[in-house]
């Protein structure tokens, strides 16, 4: 499927979301905001789809950041809502039950490094640069850079990205615990489609369980994380799956999951 926005295709379980706008550098505004949320709305009721790999059209950049020109005339309130507008977009890619790897081609910057920590997990090309601008622009991150970078990586670092405003290259991004992989440029799709075949043959419902407890039991105290955990861990045996994982295991072969 295609429109003016997003290019979306869909093979073996991986469904690839790419943001359509290269002759803007794939920036953020209002409807391409909107356009991400109803094709991750999509993503998480279709049986079809095991993993989402999301990514940005051309060879320059992933999303280079919010549209600057659609944000120039805003008021306080529009500013506001265009902020709540994508935190929203970002908290239902985050909240997916369906892992979602960032494959990062390019410039990562602003709105589009937040899009990109929003995902479970981020392969970066060895070109690629991140970054928090928004200090010169006179702003603030307003897609949950802060906050998200800080789970990432620290205070120290969040603090040195959005101070400064300046981007790190893809090895810094690595140590920093900001990306997952990084990998050559050339080699950038195939190893990003090797991760997410990897993760399309794995077992949905304990995928998805493994993802509630990150999602969830990193915002709470140790003791409700580790209940839930248990309470997660617990409801894996009442799955098909578990039962054809381990029965695999003790028989020696390879296991074929069916998500039930």
């Amino acid at each position: 499927m295609t429109n003016n926005l997003l290019q979306i295709d869909t093979a073996d379980g991986v469904r690839t979301i790419r943001i359509n706008r290269p002759d803007k550098l794939n920036a953020l505004n209002a409807a391409t905001i909107d356009a991400l949320d109803a094709a991750f709305a999509g993503a998480a009721t279709d049986d079809a789809v095991r993993v989402v790999v999301l990514t940005g059209a051309g060879p320059k950049a992933f999303v280079a950041g919010a549209d600057i020109a659609e944000m120039n005339a805003l008021t306080p309130v529009q500013g506001r809502d265009f902020s709540l507008r994508g935190t929203r977009m970002m908290r239902r890619v985050e909240k997916l039950n369906k892992p979602v790897i960032a494959m990062i081609n390019g410039f990562a910057l602003g709105g589009g490094l937040e899009l990109a920590m929003c995902c479970h997990l981020r392969v970066a090309a060895d070109t690629a640069k991140v970054g928090q601008p928004e200090i010169n622009l006179g702003l603030i991150p307003g897609f949950g850079g802060s906050q998200r970078l800080l789970r990432l990586c620290g205070r120290a670092a969040t603090l040195e990205l959005c101070l400064t405003g300046a981007p790190v290259n893809a090895e810094r991004a690595l140590q920093l615990g900001i990306v997952n992989r990084v990998v050559p440029a050339a080699e950038l799709e195939a190893e990003t489609m090797k991760l997410a075949a990897q993760l399309a043959n794995a077992a949905p419902l304990a995928l998805r369980g493994m993802l509630d407890c990150v999602n969830i039991g990193g915002e709470c105290g140790i003791e409700e994380g580790l209940e839930y955990e248990s309470a997660q861990f617990g409801l894996m045996f009442a799955t098909e799956d578990m039962r054809e994982g381990t029965s695999a295991f003790l028989e020696k072969r390879k296991p074929a999951f069916a998500g039930k």
